[in-house]
């Protein structure tokens, strides 16, 4: 099998998702985010689009139901024994299968957390669930219950997520050979994706940005491309990515000579970088990471420009997003301790004088102190 990690691993997880179970009062546990089903078990896929769910009972039982183009896909990436099939047809229903499976586990008459807030079951999937388990189970919604164990990662894990930022930094030494005025955004693209390919890393979890000219101002991904000008801005985020685990990234490169919108942005990014660092120690919380944030943003006179988010946890994730659980906006009262990861961007768009800079890494929370997992300067680099 193509497990990422020891089985002694996957078993002291498992045994903390029971036990959190246990706390919440649940027998069992449907999962449907992609996630909770890697990080448990090792399985790999992005099956998930269609029906899928992976079930944990307190008493240790595993049992997932999928279709049979993953049969072998869960065979060889997970430690899952039984797996069920349900049957691709017309007028298909897998929820009542999920039922039968349920059924066999003796699972009839129990409390089952559910995933309700999960990319892998639509609005649809889930009427269709609820209908086939009322009367045979109570449900109640778990969608936080593994995440929240996640959150924190192992040595192990952390292994990964360092791999991943030393990819991250192979994606940007290769995006900055090939910046330049008349570059093609399209072989910039290509280079960073390259070299964590290259590197022996995973496609992420979204698309990776890049908008040069009026679309560095954007802070997702769009199709087309277009060539830099002798003077100009290009936004980039980016993350690199190792066994699903990312490091992201975010920096703007000028072109040509600053001006003064860039050259003020970039001290306001720094400074509230450093700031945002002294709140990454176990105690603060996402709150407190966000107010540092604010507070030099709009002692900069940034306060328009901003945005009302400044990060979130990373960890193993799959598409559509790399984004995880907490973020940095105001007030939010999660407490950050050590072993979790983070990234914190500092994103500035000033529709206005069409100028954008941003400026943003990955970090691991230590004892006393973050770690960031890229070792590029902060400076600005222009090119």
């Amino acid at each position: 099998m193509a497990l990422h990690f020891d089985r002694t691993e996957y078993a002291r997880r498992i045994k903390a998702t029971i036990a959190a179970m246990e706390k919440q009062g649940l027998d069992g546990l449907l999962m449907f985010q992609q996630e909770s089903m890697y990080y448990l078990t090792g399985y790999d896929t992005f099956g998930f689009c269609f029906f899928q769910c992976l079930y944990l009972g307190n008493d240790g039982k595993l049992a997932l139901l999928t279709r049979s183009a993953d049969l072998r896909q869960a065979q060889h990436t997970s430690i899952i024994e039984d797996i069920r099939i349900w049957t691709d047809a017309a007028g298909a229903k897998p929820a009542t299968q999920l039922r039968d499976m349920l059924q066999s586990l003796g699972a009839r008459g129990k409390r089952l957390g559910i995933e309700n807030q999960s990319y892998g079951l639509t609005h649809a999937n889930g009427r269709q669930v609820d209908a086939a388990l009322e009367g045979f189970a109570r449900l109640q919604d778990a969608s936080d219950l593994v995440n929240m164990i996640r959150v924190v990662k192992s040595p192990a894990e952390l292994r990964y997520v360092r791999k991943a930022g030393e990819l991250g930094d192979a994606a940007l030494k290769a995006a900055v050979r090939k910046t330049r005025a008349g570059a093609d955004e399209g072989e910039i693209l290509a280079a960073q994706q390259g070299a964590v390919f290259a590197g022996g890393g995973d496609y992420p979890a979204n698309e990776f940005i890049i908008g040069s000219g009026r679309d560095a101002l954007l802070c997702r991904y769009k199709s087309g491309r277009r060539k830099l000008s002798k003077k100009d801005q290009l936004t980039l985020e980016w993350a690199g990515v190792y066994r699903h685990y990312h490091a992201a990234f975010m920096r703007t490169l000028i072109i040509g000579k600053p001006g003064k919108a860039h050259l003020a942005m970039d001290e306001a990014c720094r400074e509230a970088l450093e700031a945002v660092e002294e709140q990454l120690v176990p105690g603060r919380t996402a709150g407190d990471v966000f107010a540092a944030h604010a507070a030099i943003m709009d002692a900069h006179g940034m306060k328009d420009h901003r945005l009302n988010a400044c990060g979130y946890s990373l960890g193993a994730k799959f598409t559509p997003s790399w984004m995880d659980s907490p973020m940095f906006y105001k007030d939010n009262p999660v407490v950050i301790g050590p072993g979790m990861v983070f990234f914190a961007h500092m994103i500035l768009m000033n529709s206005a004088a069409g100028a954008a800079y941003c400026l943003g890494r990955t970090y691991i929370i230590g004892e006393k102190k973050a770690e960031p997992v890229s070792k590029a300067s902060l400076g600005m680099i222009i090119r």
